[in-house]
């Protein structure tokens, strides 16, 4: 008996696995468009398995290719007949639909969706079917009433992909809207959804529809999840400040709110938009008595004043920062603290020694392996400072080695190859670049290749190397803040070194400089320049955005900015700064941009 059972199984495994390579060869054909080889097999198939529901659609399918509408619409009817099924009504529909036939069209597109007002369980199933055959509208009908007879189960999120695949992003982000109202904690994935329909401009149509609905919501019903959507929409713009309004909005109503305010005024703070930054953390300090909040706010504030701080602000900075480690000492926990003095004692008040023996203080702490990898870093970073490039180079590979292919790793190896390139070893800094060029933080990435192309493009131009060697010095200077000397040694290169290679890169460089130092007419003329002799270099679109910057906020001749931007606009539409400039384009023209 147990054999004939084991033979009977091996039998039926064969049948299965013989029927299953069938349904793969025809599936091949059919896939080919060679729709008659397919017929062959699927009919075959059909007779060993008449109630095989997926062989007996697929044969359908196929006749229907064929325009063997008579032979599709018999085996339709004959499925009916066994079994009554919304979804093959449908596919009865679209069959007389391939005839031309509209009465018999209409008739059963209606009985299918007539049928779930009864059984509301086949919603999805004939939307999705309406859906195989491109029927859209048919589709939205269903789910509509499906939101009516199940409000359960709410159907926005299908309504919203298909408004999406139909081009309707106004009623796509309405479908979205009312999913986020019965689904509050879906917000979060409903954002990733709209992020690929919105911009940075403001002034973008999506934007703009996606905005009007928000305010409409919070005029109706204001609940804090609207607020926290609007608040995304302005921190996709870059509308830190308006953002903050939003923020300051919902913590009123939920104090838990207060971490997305702390979230909001560090974006800021990387963005440079340093007004806004600095109102945000001194609402911070005034609200909260979390520690890590606190000290956040204010190494950030000190930073913040430390950019464009004369030489009694850089006192009066050093006193704020002994006070606050009077206050809240020095322990893993105030590390940011810490780093963010030893940066300043080097680089601001130019005492590398300090900066130095107060890190090593830090090194001694209780701290994991990132933070003293953190500390290490900068260590190097003040003793490149100093012209100590070996003593540098032992810090960078320590991190390298103690924390392989983190992103701190990562970053040790660019300065590896930064240092590596001061020095004048370009073949070094080279080989290190190329391993970073695929680094998996975007900003090291770039960073890499924008160092490689500037040595490979300049390396060459003459066997001694003097005018890449000299660029690495200016280089060298900028980093040192050594601005004057920088600016001087960038000079010298354009004047021994006009029309090769490295010119319009240096012209950028030192007006970058210049405008650091305020000398904004010459900044001017060197983004001039370029535009003019090197128009087709890949700097002129850096060259003529920076120009209209420095008319826009600097030399307030906003039409010479308008024009600029405008160029942009036109001529280098793949540059990073196309959407910023439309902006600013828009708003300098008048625009009404909310």
């Amino acid at each position: 008996m147990l054999k004939h059972f084991f033979l009977l199984f091996i039998l039926c495994c064969w049948y299965s696995g013989f029927s299953q390579a069938k349904d793969d060869q025809a599936e091949s054909y059919y896939v080919k468009g060679e729709f008659k080889k397919a017929l062959i097999i699927y009919e075959n198939l059909v007779k060993e398995s008449p109630f095989n529901y997926k062989y007996n659609l697929k044969l359908i399918d196929i006749y229907q290719q064929l325009e063997l509408f008579d032979d599709a619409r018999e085996i339709i009817i004959k499925i009916l007949s066994q079994r009554y099924n919304p979804m093959t009504v449908v596919v009865l529909g679209y069959n007389y639909q391939l005839e031309g036939n509209k009465l018999a069209t209409d008739k059963y597109y209606n009985d299918a969706i007539v049928f779930i007002d009864e059984n509301p369980n086949y919603i999805y199933s004939v939307a999705k079917k309406f859906e195989d055959y491109s029927l859209l509208d048919k589709a939205i009908e269903v789910y509509k009433k499906g939101k009516i007879l199940t409000p359960e189960k709410n159907y926005s999120l299908e309504l919203a992909r298909i408004y999406g695949d139909l081009g309707d992003i106004e009623l796509m982000f309405s479908s979205y809207i009312d999913f986020i109202a019965f689904s509050p904690g879906h917000i979060n994935s409903i954002k990733r959804a709209i992020s690929n329909f919105i911009s940075e401009d403001n002034s973008n149509v999506n934007n703009i529809y996606l905005r009007r609905q928000l305010l409409k919501k919070i005029q109706q019903e204001p609940t804090i999840y609207w607020y926290e959507m609007l608040s995304w929409l302005y921190v996709q713009e870059k509308a830190y400040n308006k953002s903050f309004i939003q923020e300051k909005a919902l913590y009123k109503r939920s104090q838990e709110s207060f971490y997305r305010i702390i979230e909001l005024a560090s974006i800021a703070h990387e963005n440079n938009d340093d007004e806004t930054a600095k109102t945000i953390y001194n609402f911070i300090l005034e609200s909260t008595q979390n520690l890590g909040a606190l000290l956040e706010a204010n190494k950030s504030l000190l930073e913040i004043e430390t950019k464009n701080a004369d030489d009694k602000m850089i006192l009066e900075i050093d006193k704020t920062y002994q006070s606050l480690f009077e206050e809240y000492g020095k322990s893993d926990r105030t590390l940011p603290l810490q780093l963010a003095y030893g940066k300043f004692l080097a680089f601001n008040l130019k005492d590398t020694e300090s900066a130095i023996k107060f890190l090593k203080k830090s090194l001694k702490l209780s701290i994991s392996k990132f933070q003293e990898a953190e500390v290490k870093l900068l260590l190097a970073d003040i003793l490149v400072l100093q012209e100590k490039y070996n003593q540098a180079l032992i810090y960078y590979s320590q991190i390298q080695v103690s924390l392989k292919n983190s992103l701190l790793a990562q970053e040790a190896r660019f300065k590896v190859a930064k240092t590596s390139y001061y020095k004048g070893d370009f073949d070094w800094a080279e080989s290190q670049l190329n391993i970073l060029k695929s680094s998996t933080s975007q900003l090291i990435a770039n960073d890499a290749l924008d160092l490689k192309l500037l040595i490979s493009d300049n390396k060459y131009e003459d066997s001694t190397q003097t005018a890449l060697k000299q660029y690495a010095k200016a280089d060298l200077f900028a980093f040192q803040n050594k601005t004057k000397e920088a600016i001087t040694l960038l000079s010298q290169i354009l004047k021994d070194h006009k029309g090769e290679s490295i010119t319009d890169q240096t012209l950028f460089q030192q007006a970058k400089l210049f405008e650091k130092t305020k000398q904004f007419n010459k900044a001017e003329l060197n983004y001039l320049e370029i535009i003019k002799d090197y128009g087709e270099g890949i700097l002129a679109d850096d060259a003529h955005y920076y120009l209209a910057e420095l008319y826009n906020t600097q030399l307030a001749n906003p039409e010479a900015a308008k024009e600029h931007y405008e160029r942009i606009i036109f001529d280098y539409q793949d540059s990073i700064y196309f959407i910023e400039a439309r902006r600013r384009f828009r708003t300098l023209r008048g625009d009404l941009l909310n």
